[in-house]
Parts: structure tokens; C-alpha cells; sequence
């Protein structure tokens, strides 16, 4: 019989060129029985929540991350136990138990599953887990007193790799003197907080994932001095060090500001924001445009039956005449590509168009929108802006953009000037429509107008370029008809 080996499951990198991913949320538990591909978890990278599927069929022995923790690429984030015929090695007769001398085996080949080829299977064995970079060789484990219970509601004591802190009961056994200490697992504006109290970490035991100390244990920490000490000789309170001055704050007023860890997508678009704004030259030009014409052709298109069960909005009409002048315009449908010193002309059009999500600011392309008629674009802009509102975008759906649109009228912006996309040598904004007073037909006429700002990078599109392929859009947008002297 053929004794189960651990396997553990390392996060894989999800072919994004990202080096970490938040855990959401976990669909298994320890002790559940799982399939090859079957989704264990959800997984948030700086651009999309991903489902995870498993490279292990067998049972999960070992959750190694909670929810909400940051974990690295490459980090083991589960634990399988695997049936030994499952692993790839040997399973001759006799083999009772996987032992290190199977490293001898031959090394079984990986097999393809939906995270690509998963972790390289290990020889038979169960694998030594890697030690922290801050941890001693030969870690000391603090020993549980047996007489102490563990019920449900009562979690586990935790098991130290350093040596015991003062807070330690007498009773259990100390580390040598000379064991190095652990840095106490925290972020720095809790470590600044701390500071700023005068409380010492060390003595502090996290309540965060795997130990980590948060900022209420910090105050909790310095509540407890606060009860303890005297008063007027403790440290200051939390409300009294952020006041300029030490000028203290009234406690009904609660926290006076909230810091919020950088990460997941904001992370990432403060990166891509700063690499666009100070790699591509910016030119942002203007244009407002009376879109009555416009306006009255969807009244029309909504009680065609053609398009009875779509919504046709202004952005589908502007995202049209988008694509119609980009094949008047096809340099604003380009790249720069540094390192091969060249300039990439996309012979397609891959739309991306900003959406608001909770999860902060998206950017998700329909492939090939250049083939869509109108019916088509609508159909995909409701089906983009539903899935990423949703936080499903796939991260195939995020990357390989050429050019953007941000709807900013929707907040009742009448213009801006849009940083672009990195890589893409334009992005659009549309304003808000409004009725306003505007010359029509040598007389003034209230009519319904929007502004249009057009960002580009100067080192691919000139002026006279922009300035085109703006003009396009307003005249489409302006006079639908004018379609036909384009095309």
C-alpha cells in the first residue's frame, strides 16, 4: 500500500509579470477532498480577481494563508495530502511509507492543468517547508501545557520559531541567550504608531494574519498603560499625537484619519499612472461638439426593433466614431517600444474603456472592436462594464489595450485631461451632455453638447494627427450622416 505524501501548492505566477496576490477568499477547508482544476480559492492581483484551481488531486491538509493576506509569487499558500501513485514517483510494492530515500526516484513529469504546469512536482517525500529569511536555523517551538484546553471558540496556541517573550508564563522553557530574535511582524505606519506611543512591539502579540500587529493592538496596548499608569505621567493618546500642536481632539469625534494599506489595484494604477506621466509626452486638446444629431439618433434607435433588446447609450455612439476615425488615423492606434527602438502600428482595435469598480479604477478592453457595428459595441460595453463592476474581469480582458475611453460625463464632468493607458498612444474622455445656448443655422438655439478631451503621446502622434482625428469624432458625433463620406 502506498502512503499519501505531502504536496504543497505554492502560489503560481498568473502570467501578469506581478510578483504578489491578495488571498479572498478560500472555497476548501483543511480535511476536504478536492479534483485536478477543481477552484479552491479566489485570488486578487493588482489587476482581477482569479479563480485558483488546484494542480493536486487529494485531500487539503493545510491552509497556509488566511484571507486578506498578501502573499508572494511563489510562496506556499496549501497543502495536499497526495495519494504516492498520484505523485509521479515510484510506488513499488512494499513502499508503506514516503521516505527520503526516494530522492533516488525518477522525477515524474508535470501535467498540465489550468494554472499552466502548477508547481514542479517534488520527489516523493514530504517536502521541508522554507524557513522565514528572519528566522534562526533550528527554530525553538514553544511547547503547549498540557493541562490547557483548546475548545472551539478558543484558538490554538501558537507555535513560536523565536525565543519566549517576557510575556511568556515562567513555566515554559526559555531559549539560549545568544538565539537571534524575531523583528516583530508589522507595517510601518504601525511601527510609527508605536513610536509615536512609546510602545515597545516586542512585547506586543499580533492579532493579524499569522501574528501580525495591527494598529488596534497598538492602541489596545496603550489603553491598557493608559488604565495602568498614572495619569499625566503615561504617553500621549492617539487623538493627542495627531493633533498639530498636542492640541488634544474630542474623543466623540473618533479617528481623525484613516490609513488604508496600498495594494491590489490602486497599487498598481499609482505605478502605471506615474510611468505614463513621466514616460509619454503629454498633449491634451479640446473639442465641443453640438451632438443633437447625435442625441435624436438614439431617441430613433431605441424604438427600432433592431435594437429593441439593447441599450444603445452615448458612449456606444462615441466609441463607433472612435473606431471610424482610428482607420482615418491609424497612428493614435500605436506604440512606442523602447527597447526595440520601433514604432508598432496595431492593425486592430482593442477598446479599453475606464470603469469605476469598487475595487478602484479598471481598464478593460473589447478585442477587436474595429469589427463591431454599433449593435456589437453596445453588447460588449454592457457586458465589460457588468463584469468588472462585478470584480470578474479576467486579467486577458485587462492587458493587450491600443486605445481608451473615460466617461467622466457620467459624474457630470464637462472635461479633463486623461493620463494614458502605458502603452497606448491616446485615450478619449467624453463630457456630460448638456442643453445649452449654441449657434445653429446663423441663430441661437438651446442644443444638447458635449466636450470631448483627447490625450496623446506626442513622441507618436503630432499636433496636426490629433487634431484630425479629433475632428473626426466631432463630426460623426455632430452630423451622423457624414459617416458615409468616411468609409
Amino acid at each position: 500500500m502506498v502512503a499519501p505524501v505531502i504536496k504543497e501548492f505554492r502560489l503560481p505566477d498568473l502570467g501578469e509579470g506581478l510578483t504578489e496576490s491578495e488571498i479572498v477568499a478560500w472555497h476548501v477547508a483543511v480535511g476536504d477532498t478536492v479534483e485536478l482544476n477543481q477552484v479552491i480559492a479566489d485570488v486578487e492581483t493588482a489587476k482581477a480577481v482569479v479563480e485558483l484551481p488546484s494542480p493536486y488531486a487529494g485531500v487539503v491538509a493545510k491552509l497556509h494563508e488566511q484571507p486578506g493576506t498578501v502573499v508572494e509569487v511563489g510562496s506556499p499558500i496549501v497543502s495536499f495530502d497526495v495519494p504516492g501513485g498520484d505523485s509521479g514517483g515510484d510506488s513499488g510494492a512494499g513502499a508503506g511509507k514516503a521516505t527520503a530515500d526516494d530522492d533516488d526516484a525518477q522525477p515524474a513529469k508535470r501535467e498540465p492543468n489550468l494554472v499552466g504546469y502548477g508547481a514542479a512536482l517534488e520527489k516523493s517525500g514530504r517536502p521541508a517547508r522554507r524557513a522565514r529569511r528572519s528566522e534562526p536555523p533550528g527554530p525553538i517551538k514553544t511547547p503547549v501545557p498540557a493541562e490547557t484546553p483548546v475548545s472551539a471558540e478558543t484558538p490554538a496556541p501558537v507555535v513560536s520559531s523565536v525565543a519566549a517573550g517576557p510575556s511568556a508564563p515562567a513555566d515554559e522553557p526559555s531559549a539560549p541567550a545568544e538565539a537571534p530574535r524575531e523583528r516583530p511582524r508589522s507595517t510601518p505606519p504601525v511601527r510609527k504608531l508605536a513610536r509615536d506611543l512609546g510602545i515597545d512591539l516586542a512585547q506586543l502579540n499580533g492579532t493579524g494574519p499569522q501574528g501580525l500587529i495591527t494598529r488596534e493592538d497598538v492602541l489596545a496596548a496603550q489603553e491598557g498603560a493608559t488604565h495602568e499608569g498614572a495619569a499625566g505621567e503615561g504617553h500621549a493618546t492617539p487623538e493627542e499625537v495627531s493633533q498639530p500642536g498636542g492640541a488634544p481632539a474630542s474623543s466623540a469625534a473618533g479617528e481623525r484619519e484613516t490609513r488604508t494599506p496600498i495594494k491590489g489595484v490602486r497599487k498598481h494604477t499609482a505605478a502605471a499612472m506615474v510611468a505614463s506621466a513621466f514616460t509619454a509626452p503629454h498633449v491634451t486638446e479640446f473639442l465641443t461638439v453640438d451632438v443633437t444629431a447625435s442625441m435624436e439618433l438614439l431617441t430613433r434607435l431605441k424604438t427600432s426593433r433592431a435594437f429593441a433588446d439593447v441599450r444603445i447609450t452615448p458612449l456606444a455612439l462615441v466609441a463607433k466614431a472612435l473606431c471610424i476615425a482610428l482607420d482615418r488615423n491609424p497612428t493614435l492606434n500605436s506604440r512606442w517600444d523602447e527597447a526595440a527602438q520601433e514604432i508598432v502600428q496595431h492593425h486592430y482595435v482593442n477598446l479599453g474603456i475606464a470603469a469605476a469598480t469598487p475595487r478602484g479604477l479598471m481598464v478593460p478592453n473589447i478585442k477587436d472592436a474595429q469589427a463591431l457595428n454599433l449593435r456589437g459595441l453596445a453588447d460588449a460595453l454592457k457586458n465589460l462594464t457588468e463584469t468588472a463592476r462585478a470584480g470578474k474581469t479576467s486579467p486577458a480582458d485587462l492587458s493587450g489595450g491600443t486605445i481608451s475611453i473615460t466617461n467622466v460625463g457620467v459624474f457630470g464632468i464637462d472635461a479633463g485631461t486623461p493620463i494614458l493607458n502605458p502603452g497606448e498612444a491616446a485615450i478619449l474622455a467624453m463630457g456630460s451632455v448638456r442643453k445649452m445656448p449654441w449657434e445653429y443655422q446663423d441663430e441661437i438655439a438651446l442644443r444638447q453638447v458635449m466636450t470631448l478631451s483627447l490625450s496623446f503621446d506626442h513622441r507618436l502622434v503630432d499636433g496636426e494627427q490629433g487634431s484630425r482625428f479629433l475632428a473626426d469624432i466631432g463630426t460623426i458625433l455632430s452630423d451622423p450622416g457624414m459617416v458615409l463620406t468616411m468609409v
